[in-house]
């Protein structure tokens, strides 16, 4: 075989030859000053890039125009609702990436007005998530104890968890995992208090599961009791209301939550875990596709920030290609889709 492809196999002896000749630490420093450079060299070739905070806030304003815009046509009859989903989901795709930045401070740190403002608006966008400002302790956190069962904002959305029927349901349901799972996590998580992960939600994401929930309950009691003929005027302008809401910001967000959720909690490790080197995977694969479409090329980049945390979103993505070369040559995995099936244990 290496006849076949001498150049090929002689890549993989030399990437073998380097990750094994340094530690584990000298690796991670190798990846970081890897991504330092790349960023440090595409600054300077494009001086618009230093303008951060001009930057997060004309990409936050253009995607909630478009999550309007999209609303509106759908509203008009301009478009189905299926198109409306999807282009709505990309839209709130991309505020979830710049709620990963605020968390981070990356724009406006110094100008809490403007921080803050970005921040709500992100939340408004992503009604089905807690708030910002709480999820800002959780995801710090995350960055300490990530691969361990210590890392709340992981194991919230499906890591660790080896039944896949379970493992389903919390992707797609947060609140219905925060249930299932209040119990265990309050076993095994320092500090963890239910009420202080439900309470986070107020009052946006209890809004969004008053309406999920309404609509719901209100098609599956229509089923085998109509309830159209004989509904209060008042009780149907509220549920034509909540219908519309589901089309142009519940129903995309699910579509969205439950992609990124099964794309993080896919590349996360859980358990076996020692080092930086082995928090992440990267998932490149095709099968990943339509999922990466929807959390804005997550699987891809995810694993960048894990190394260098302070960084804008749109710049892992700039970097990405070569950056993920290092780490494949350093000792980052790539689509290890058999840890899945191991509840995400590193081995």
């Amino acid at each position: 075989m290496c006849f076949d492809s001498g150049i090929i196999c002689l890549n993989l002896l030399l990437r073998k030859n380097i990750m094994t000749q340094l530690t584990a630490k000298q690796n991670i420093q190798a990846i970081v000053k890897a991504i330092k450079t790349e960023e440090a060299l595409l600054r300077q070739k494009h001086p618009l890039l230093m303008h951060q905070n001009m930057i997060g806030m004309a990409i936050l304003l253009l995607s909630l125009g478009a999550l309007i815009g999209v609303g509106s046509l759908y509203y008009f009859a301009i478009i189905p609702a299926w198109v409306c989903i999807i282009l709505a989901a990309i839209a709130a795709s991309i505020s979830h990436e710049l709620e990963h930045d605020l968390i981070h401070k990356q724009y406006f740190s110094n100008q809490p007005f403007l921080h803050n403002f970005m921040m709500l608006t992100v939340w408004l966008m992503r009604p089905n998530t807690i708030s910002p400002w709480y999820r800002r302790k959780m995801h710090l956190h995350h960055h300490k104890t990530s691969g361990t069962e210590q890392d709340l904002e992981e194991r919230l959305v499906g890591n660790g968890i080896k039944n896949p029927f379970l493992r389903a349901l919390v992707i797609v349901d947060g609140l219905l995992g925060l249930l299932i799972n209040a119990k265990r996590f309050s076993k095994e998580i320092k500090g963890f208090s239910f009420f202080n992960v439900f309470n986070a939600g107020f009052p946006i994401t209890t809004a969004y599961f008053v309406i999920l929930y309404s609509v719901i309950a209100f098609h599956l009691i229509n089923l085998f009791t109509p309830l159209t003929a004989n509904s209060p005027t008042l009780l149907l302008d509220v549920m034509n209301v909540f219908e519309f809401l589901m089309v142009v910001l519940i129903v995309p967000n699910i579509v969205r939550s439950s992609s990124l959720n099964f794309v993080t909690s896919s590349m996360h490790y859980y358990g076996g875990v020692t080092n930086m080197l082995q928090q992440t995977h990267v998932i490149t694969s095709r099968l990943f596709m339509p999922f990466n479409l929807f959390c804005f090329n997550f699987g891809h980049t995810h694993t960048i920030h894990h190394f260098v945390p302070n960084q804008p979103f749109y710049l892992r993505q700039m970097i990405s290609k070569k950056v993920l070369e290092v780490m494949r040559q350093h000792g980052v995995r790539f689509n290890d889709f058999a840890s899945i099936k191991r509840a995400n244990l590193y081995q």
